[in-house]
């Protein structure tokens, strides 16, 4: 008998893992590697919705919890994956500044927000009105980070790299069977893949479909993430990561031409300097439409649960949705209405 069984090892189930590695549980985790939204994501985090110049939900919390838990995966797998990096939000107008300035007055915003105009010159960059940096910033490589912790999961044999077939899922009252497997509880934590689970596809699960490139521009020189219409992030030796776009219709994870010239047009936008694609990718973001993540339990089976919809702020929101979800779980912490799925099935 085991704990739990997690399906779906991207950043919401391997954080969900970690926490019952932390918490002494035992586990298996399926994973075919069917949804690659994590993979592929910028990796971005990011603590200030820079459209609206507003807070993202709970930062100051996400923040911290994150910290922790990507130093603890760092040390565990003598790996880096956690990059601290600012982010400096590009002004194309005094009213932009203005802006900038009358959010940073805002008392949440305050300790995310610089109050001092960036005006260094950045090569193949033009700049005149400068840039506003956000603090507490950075990204994760979570292609890194997927391999190195699939990695130490396989060796721990806690990994099955296979579909999971949920026709063969027995549920009864006090556990779940599956393939000989007996587990006290199954979390569903499949992304954009949650529309195949027979238990959970009732949710308004969305998807967003987001195309980035890698490019290489040798007359470019950053050692910040640049974000405007897209975000410009440095990778070392005048290789950056450019994106991303949101594409509400098309729901497969294929790069398109229609996403590429999107992102030339903007790249041209931002840089006077020659570039060249080295890569272009693409995934499907699990978004929801309220922008929150779906945490709960089914509304008949006590021992089916779901971990879903982290959206566009997976790095973010993983580690903190992980530690609610089996706090909820295992010591009966009510989940914050914004997050429980039962606030799509009860008024």
């Amino acid at each position: 008998m085991t704990d739990y069984i997690i399906v779906g090892a991207g950043l919401a189930g391997i954080a969900f893992a970690e926490t019952l590695l932390e918490k002494g549980k035992t586990f298996v985790i399926f994973d075919n590697h069917s949804q690659n939204s994590t993979r592929i994501a910028g990796g971005l985090y990011n603590p200030v919705i820079l459209k609206r110049f507003s807070q993202v939900w709970m930062a100051n919390e996400q923040l911290s919890i994150a910290d922790k838990f990507y130093h603890r995966l760092e040390e565990k797998l003598s790996v880096q994956v956690d990059f601290k990096m600012p982010i400096y939000r590009k002004f194309f107008s005094v009213e932009e500044q203005n802006n900038w300035f009358s959010a940073s007055d805002k008392p949440a915003l305050a300790p995310f927000l610089s109050t001092t105009i960036i005006h260094k010159q950045y090569k193949s960059i033009e700049s005149p009105f400068g840039y506003g940096e956000v603090l507490h910033t950075g990204y994760v490589d979570t292609g890194l980070f997927l391999d190195s912790y699939h990695a130490y999961l396989k060796e721990l044999g806690l990994l099955r790299e296979e579909a999971f077939d949920y026709n063969q899922l027995e549920v009864l009252d006090t556990q779940v069977h599956y393939q000989g497997l007996e587990s006290k509880h199954i979390v569903f934590a499949e992304g954009f893949g949650m529309h195949a689970n027979p238990f959970f596809n009732h949710l308004p699960l969305d998807g967003t479909k987001g195309e980035l490139f890698v490019i290489k521009a040798p007359d470019l020189d950053l050692d910040v993430i640049v974000n405007t219409s897209v975000f410009i992030l440095p990778l070392g030796d005048h290789f950056f990561k450019v994106g991303a776009t949101y594409n509400w219709d098309d729901k497969t994870s294929i790069p398109t031409e229609a996403g590429k010239k999107e992102l030339i047009e903007r790249i041209k936008e931002i840089l006077c300097c020659d570039f060249e694609i080295i890569e272009h990718f693409a995934g499907v973001r699990p978004t929801v439409k309220d922008r929150r993540p779906l945490l709960g339990t089914h509304h008949k089976h006590k021992n089916l649960h779901i971990l879903n919809g982290l959206g566009t702020r997976g790095v973010m929101l993983a580690p903190a949705m992980a530690l609610d979800l089996y706090a909820y779980i295992e010591e009966g912490v009510p989940l914050e209405r914004a997050v429980d799925i039962k606030r799509y099935t009860t008024s």
